[in-house]
């Protein structure tokens, strides 16, 4: 039986990408946080930059390359990086041994990603951006998109965080790591909840 630590962290995951699915985007980096919902504590689990075999020139100039100019992440980072294919195993690891669950921010992006490459979850938690809808009550850019948007992380961090600036790097680790600060803030406002 898994240890109580364990049975209390719910993980954050944050893959970068080159585009969306639909276009054959690659992944080409991949960070899990656990978030122990005990005491808030984060612990950054899994951090590596990959490649995948699809990889081509394209992937790195408009419309596909937009991680490489607004982030620190270099197409020579990728390039030289483990395959996606050779560390799927210890990522799916990771999320088996967390029966509690796992989430994204955006979640769907990122876990429709990640399972069309293979990847199994057992409980899949609520979307934080999703929940986070209501409760920052930015209005909707468009008729018809329903009554708010959907806030970006830094509008959320902003409006939890007013006093700590944030600028996100748009690397998957550290992104996962505040994006499971804006977890446990929904949590213990009982908006995230774990079954």
């Amino acid at each position: 039986m898994p240890n109580r630590s364990i049975l209390d962290t719910v993980l954050v995951i944050d893959i970068e990408t080159t585009g969306f699915l639909n276009q054959e985007a690659a992944i080409v980096e991949v960070g899990i946080v656990g978030l122990h919902l005990e005491n808030g504590q984060r612990e950054i689990l899994f951090d590596s930059v990959c490649r995948e075999s699809h990889l081509t020139a394209k992937h790195r100039t408009y419309p596909m390359g937009w991680i490489f100019e607004n982030s620190s992440l270099t197409v020579e980072e990728v390039r030289t990086a483990p395959l996606l294919d050779d560390i799927l195993p210890k990522i799916q690891h990771i999320i088996s041994a967390h029966p509690a669950g796992a989430t994204a921010y955006n979640r769907s992006f990122d876990f429709d990603f990640l399972e069309s490459r293979g990847v199994r979850f057992g409980t899949k938690l609520p979307c934080p951006m999703v929940l986070s809808t209501p409760i920052c009550q930015l209005p909707a850019r468009h008729a018809g998109h329903g009554r708010y948007k959907w806030p970006k992380v830094t509008e959320v961090w902003e409006h939890f965080f007013p006093d700590q600036p944030y600028v996100e790097l748009h690397r998957a680790a550290d992104d996962a790591y505040h994006e499971a600060l804006i977890v446990w803030e929904l949590y213990k406002c009982g908006v995230f909840a774990v079954t």
